[in-house]
């Protein structure tokens, strides 16, 4: 299948200092083979100035066609992204946070093995690759190994980052897949459903990560990986 369009699904949550940014650099971006880029904000009740923020590129930068969507309460990032992939109408999707955590100028990366004819799902990783990576809290690196070890176990596929946000998807494919997860759920449950495609081409590639902390916006906690822990063992115990 020719790839034409890949569309970006931005979920927004109380951004106003990195979105302006992010759209910015995803403006930036040139796609390989030409590729075109379908934007897609999706505002999760910001109660902050990110709407204003928002609002203030799109009419600053009219060529950059964003698709602008807002949650009239706050339901999670999980319920964003099952917004963006609703309204999307690439070929592919990426998942892009809205911090500036993840490089925009990396998508070629995730695209390379779809464009090669390789894959049909890519992951991006933090822990492999020479790519710049901020160093972690020990505690959040040892969290993400253990839940993508655990999902590994349950799923039999081999992943090295299972939490990653950089998940690029053949649309067809997880717009046939009933996602339940409103919020931080979303990375295991998907990985789980995923892997239960039949042949499925999945792989991975190295990517950078700027990580930030608590102090500087971090939104993700002790209690997310948790409810990670128990997402996992729901959703590889449960069929598709």
């Amino acid at each position: 299948m020719k790839l034409n369009k890949l569309s970006i699904i931005i979920p927004v949550f109380n951004e106003e200092k990195t979105i302006s940014s992010i759209l910015k650099k995803i403006d930036n971006v040139t796609l390989i083979n030409n590729i075109e880029k379908e934007i897609i904000v999706v505002n999760d009740f910001s109660s902050d100035g990110t709407d204003e923020e928002i609002q203030k590129y799109i009419l600053d930068y009219p060529d950059l066609k964003i698709q602008y969507l807002k949650h009239e309460r706050n339901k999670g990032k999980g319920a964003a992204i099952h917004t963006g992939i609703r309204k999307a109408n690439g070929e592919y999707i990426i998942i892009q946070d809205a911090d500036m955590e993840y490089d925009p100028n990396e998508y070629n990366l995730l695209l390379k093995p779809v464009v090669d004819g390789f894959a049909d799902v890519v992951y991006g990783s933090r822990f492999i690759g020479g790519n710049a990576h901020r160093i972690f809290f020990f505690w959040h690196y040892v969290g993400n190994k253990f839940l993508t070890f655990l999902s590994n176990i349950l799923t039999n596929i081999k992943l090295t980052d299972m939490e990653s946000c950089y998940k690029l998807f053949k649309t067809d494919i997880i717009k046939g897949i009933e996602l339940k997860e409103q919020r931080f759920g979303f990375e295991p449950e998907i990985t789980a459903k995923i892997a239960k495609v039949k042949n499925i081409k999945i792989y991975e590639v190295g990517i950078s990560y700027f990580g930030r902390t608590y102090a500087e916006g971090k939104k993700i906690s002790w209690r997310d990986g948790i409810a990670a822990i128990y997402c996992i063992l729901k959703y590889n115990f449960i069929k598709r």
